[in-house]
């Protein structure tokens, strides 16, 4: 066999090989699962301590009104007027919630799903827990049950009313994941519930009392009977209200977590070192308990000077300092369009306040025998009943346009102005 002849035979056989090879099916892959496992990764990137302070204070426009954090406590502390250590730590508040949320999330990048979920969830309504504790632990019960109130109408009437009307002038209609909307407004039916029956409780038995009276039997229970009874049942809701919350995280992060993935643009990643995060959140849950606990103080003598309810401060003034930072993220993601984004902020924070932090206080006051109920003025439990109706009825057909904003915030107006004529109560 001559020389060209080896060189024809062997190209020959390379070719067929090559093309044994081209018509070859592939051989497929391994998939790679998601892994389920939650492990702490650091930042790919290393910043100094200069650099971190810089990305925490300008990450937000907010924090111009950190400068108000040390005017709060030189107020404080060389006793100036109630009204202006009121003022001074409420605008300290507003960039301390933003800055626990930038912390919370920036953590929360670091970890699975599921933990961060659970620390978004946790640290979501740090703000308001924390002024509600400071007031039930110095026994301001009507303003601990007034801000309770407030937070859920405020998210559920005004920032969502914003998020509508702001989406609103950029597109005709906007829509939204709707089963997870209405997953959202059916807690809160539930929670209203757990708020209304303790009032309808109340009312029949002084009622069965009057009757009693005046047939001139003496078979009435008198008020401290009454006012145990109405403790164990807030008592008893209470547990019950905190275990449909750990289900609804349940359903939240592990079942049903399709319903709840969040919108990105693009891929974040954590800014900070995840020491310098856990660094920002202990001093920002620092400086809040220190402002809190200036603000509450400070409420009797602004009630006493200004002629305001302690109900108006609680239920209109106070949900302004933890929904804040809440409020203007929820209108930046509802101008980009992502309103699955801007209902679980506004629809799924009040959720919380209702399930979480409200059973929450009244166990911490069963713990420090402070007699926090979940019995509401009457007044107030039907103001809670209209903002979760008209809040149902404008989310369950999962679109949404600016007039129905409007009707949102025409309904925050009209009780803001009932609560301002609002007289003062007592603690009862």
């Amino acid at each position: 066999m001559t020389s060209s002849e080896r060189k024809s035979q062997s190209s020959n056989s390379t070719d067929l090989l090559s093309s044994e090879e081209t018509n070859k099916p592939p051989t497929p892959q391994p998939t790679p699962t998601p892994t389920t496992q939650t492990v702490i990764h650091t930042s790919p990137r290393s910043n100094s301590i200069f650099k971190s302070i810089k990305i925490i204070l300008f990450n937000s426009w907010i924090n111009v009104l950190l400068i108000f954090i040390p005017l709060g406590y030189i107020a404080h502390g060389l006793k100036w007027s109630d009204t202006l250590v009121f003022i001074l730590n409420f605008l300290a508040i507003i960039p301390l919630a933003k800055l626990l949320g930038f912390a919370t999330e920036d953590i929360s990048m670091r970890v699975g799903q599921t933990i961060g979920g659970l620390l978004n969830a946790t640290f979501g309504n740090a703000v308001e827990l924390i002024v509600a504790i400071i007031a039930l632990k110095d026994g301001q019960i009507r303003v601990v049950q007034a801000s309770i109130l407030g937070s859920i109408i405020s998210n559920l009437l005004l920032v969502l009313g914003m998020c509508f009307v702001a989406g609103g002038f950029y597109y005709k209609e906007q829509k939204f994941n709707q089963t997870a909307a209405q997953t959202s407004s059916s807690l809160m039916a539930l929670a209203c519930i757990g708020l209304i029956i303790p009032a309808a409780f109340i009312s029949s038995i002084e009622s069965m009392s009057t009757n009693t009276n005046n047939t001139t039997t003496h078979t009435t229970t008198t008020p401290e009977q009454r006012k145990g009874e109405l403790l164990n049942l807030s008592h008893g809701t209470a547990v019950v209200l905190l275990i449909i919350y750990i289900l609804y995280l349940l359903f939240q992060l592990k079942t049903h977590t399709h319903l709840y993935k969040e919108e990105r643009e693009e891929e974040e990643e954590p800014q900070l070192t995840i020491f310098m995060s856990l660094v920002l959140l202990a001093f920002v849950t620092v400086a809040v308990a220190f402002s809190a606990e200036y603000l509450v103080g400070s409420i009797e003598g602004i009630v006493t000077s200004s002629g305001l309810s302690k109900t108006f401060v609680g239920l209109i003034l106070l949900p302004i300092v933890g929904n804040a930072a809440e409020h203007v993220t929820a209108v930046t993601v509802a101008v980009k369009n992502k309103m699955d984004l801007a209902i679980n902020v506004a629809a799924g924070s009040s959720m919380q306040i209702a399930l979480f932090v409200s059973p929450l206080l009244v166990i911490l006051g069963w713990i420090i025998n402070q007699e926090m109920t979940l019995f509401f003025q009457t007044f107030e439990t039907v103001v809670l009943f209209i903002a979760v109706l008209i809040t149902n009825y404008l989310i369950q057909d999962g679109e949404s346009n600016w007039l129905e904003g409007a009707m949102l915030l025409a309904t925050y107006i009209i009780i803001a102005l009932a609560f301002y004529f609002y007289p003062n109560s007592g603690d009862s």
